[in-house]
């Protein structure tokens, strides 16, 4: 059996009141993630997206995690479009190594069973 370490989050951002003056992105003034700055613009790593119960909604992987981040609160693709307002929490983990990236997305996903993931998924 392999034995696989989650590393812990490096970056958590929690969803506050929309602010009236803060209206500079999308996902500060309306949906509430008004410090998402704090994340890295060039690291790689896995974004984790919770809801209001601290249940797994989604796991992604990126190169270049704020800009993906913002993607999935902007484009029309993203897993999560029908489900931006349930999103509370979002969990960073940066991960350089893009191999690493991939097993440990397919693992959490697997081990956490992540809502919203519907490839990689062998739980169904």
């Amino acid at each position: 059996m392999i034995k696989i370490d989650i590393p812990t989050s490096d970056v958590v951002i929690v969803k506050q009141k929309p602010l009236q003056d803060v209206k500079d992105h999308k996902i500060s003034s309306e949906y509430g993630f008004t410090d998402f700055r704090k994340i890295s613009r060039e690291k790689g790593g896995l974004i984790l997206f919770y809801n209001k119960n601290d249940e797994l909604l989604f796991v992604g992987k990126a190169r270049k995690l704020r800009q993906r981040v913002t993607k999935h609160f902007e484009d029309n693709v993203s897993p999560i479009k029908k489900h931006r307002e349930e999103v509370q929490k979002i969990a960073v983990i940066y991960v350089e190594d893009p191999m690493e990236r991939e097993i440990y997305e397919t693992y959490m996903i697997n081990k956490y069973k992540a809502k919203y993931n519907i490839e990689k998924v062998f739980y169904k």
